[in-house]
């Protein structure tokens, strides 16, 4: 079976964050895939390059790179949602007169569209938090 995930949650503040997580997991060591997360609302922090996780805690952001690096799924911030908590691509920075990316390695900036799409191509889309 093919997911597409919608993480609404922080990860420092939403035990949605965690939970998303742990389903994404869970659904690839069943032997199903996983297309795409898309980060939305309070999600897209989870992009930010510049959130330190405190010691002791789960980096869970770092668990998502680690997820897309060793199963190909696609880490997608909502751009407009991401834009707004100052996460932002190279692009985006330039766009907005800023000098620097605040973009988190191995996640990219997306439209809703994105999302759309993955709904139409998937079997499941599963939403977390909002």
């Amino acid at each position: 079976m093919l997911f597409a995930l919608l993480v609404h949650g922080s990860p420092s503040g939403a035990a949605s964050s965690l939970a998303a997580l742990r389903f994404a997991e869970t659904v690839l060591s069943e032997g199903h895939a996983i297309a795409r997360v898309f980060f939305h609302g309070d999600g897209t922090t989870h992009a930010d390059a510049m959130r330190v996780t405190p010691h002791g805690v789960t980096d869970i952001p770092a668990r998502w790179q680690a997820l897309a690096r060793e199963h190909g799924v696609e880490l997608l911030a909502c751009v407009g949602s991401a834009t707004r908590r100052g996460v932002m691509d190279a692009r985006e920075a330039k766009r907005h007169g800023l000098s620097c990316s605040t973009l988190r390695a191995g996640f990219e900036l997306a439209g809703l569209g994105q999302l759309v799409d993955a709904a139409l191509g998937c079997d499941r889309v599963v939403s977390f938090g909002g």
